[in-house]
């Protein structure tokens, strides 16, 4: 009689994800988002989005053949065309192509591959192109583009963004929250800003879809987005002309697509949901703090980089109950 038994390492059960899986299913998120991008920004956003994603595979599959030198590349997992949609998502429409290549390298070269790749690295690698770049071009990274441009993006007319009017309230300037867009228009997109940030309600939609398809779970969005709100309307409520309210930060800047597609990467948040609420309270205050108080109008990339680092310590501290472990009374 046929032996069986087969012995194997856990675990035994699967669920049936995959990285391909759920890295595609974030790119069918994404899509809402691009659309509007490619409405809003016309060919800037197309020729951003493609060398963007273009030099990402690019780099894993040169850095993985040549320096690594693995018998299997990964570029067909989705992981890094969706770091290349998510880097140029964070960049404005009219960016130079040798910058776009610049951030996708550091992106992939220093962000993943320099720890090992996927699931190893400590840091979201599209906010580390994406922060990289603010700090060595920040007059190309804060330039933004109005109208969409279909002949040729670079020579789009170019004003400040709800943030920079927000930034310039706090500083003193009693007129900028006036000229703010209206929350309606915040929320469909109808602003200047980075490529895939600008409309709120097509975020939303990917939110919804990662939810259903159970990619993500509420955790971390949510307690983002909540935590900005409460904060927000707090200053507001101590200052209506000097600090927006709730509502326009929620629509405003990279919040929506940082609270739903980086802060929720699966390798750099934490592992349990006590500690997903923690680290998205701690994501959302920090964000409403640099925007409020800090040098640059937007904190959502610093803000998510800087709980990255910490997200080893709150595994540590909410380690989830062992199988099978009796509870001491």
């Amino acid at each position: 009689m046929a032996n069986k038994l087969i012995v194997s390492l856990s675990p035994h059960v699967h669920s049936g994800d995959s990285v391909q899986k759920n890295m595609y299913g974030v790119i069918i998120a994404l899509i809402p988002a691009l659309l509007v991008s490619f409405y809003m920004f016309g060919l800037g956003a197309v020729i951003v989005t493609l060398t963007s994603v273009v030099a990402c595979m690019f780099f894993e599959w040169a850095i993985t053949k040549f320096i690594l030198k693995r018998s299997r590349n990964t570029i067909l997992d989705g992981s890094a065309a969706l770091t290349g949609l998510l880097l140029a998502f964070n960049l404005p429409s009219n960016l130079p192509l040798w910058i776009i290549i610049i951030g996708a390298l550091v992106a992939i070269g220093i962000g993943k591959m320099t720890f090992g790749g996927l699931g190893c690295n400590p840091f979201n690698p599209a906010l580390v192109g994406r922060v990289f770049l603010l700090i060595s071009f920040p007059v190309q990274m804060t330039s933004w583009p109005l109208t969409s441009q279909w002949t040729s993006y670079t020579d789009a007319a170019t004003g400040a963004t709800p943030l920079a009017l927000m930034k310039q309230a706090v500083h003193g300037d009693t007129e900028a929250l006036s000229q703010l867009p209206s929350v309606l228009d915040l929320f469909l997109g109808n602003n200047p800003g980075c490529v895939g940030e600008i409309s709120a309600v097509a975020l939303l939609l990917g939110l919804v879809y990662m939810l259903w398809k159970k990619i993500i779970t509420w955790h971390i969005p949510v307690s983002i987005l909540l935590t900005v709100f409460v904060f927000a309307s707090i200053l507001n409520l101590v200052d209506p002309v000097k600090y927006a309210g709730g509502l326009t930060h929620l629509f405003t800047g990279g919040l929506m697509l940082g609270a739903i597609f980086m802060a929720t990467d699966y390798v750099t948040s934490p592992m349990n949901h006590k500690g997903m609420l923690i680290y998205g309270v701690a994501i959302g205050f920090l964000t409403v703090v640099i925007r409020t108080f800090g040098a640059y109008p937007e904190g959502m990339s610093f803000a998510i980089l800087i709980m990255n680092a910490f997200t080893p310590l709150i595994n540590t501290y909410c380690k989830p109950k062992r199988f099978g472990e009796v509870v001491k009374k």
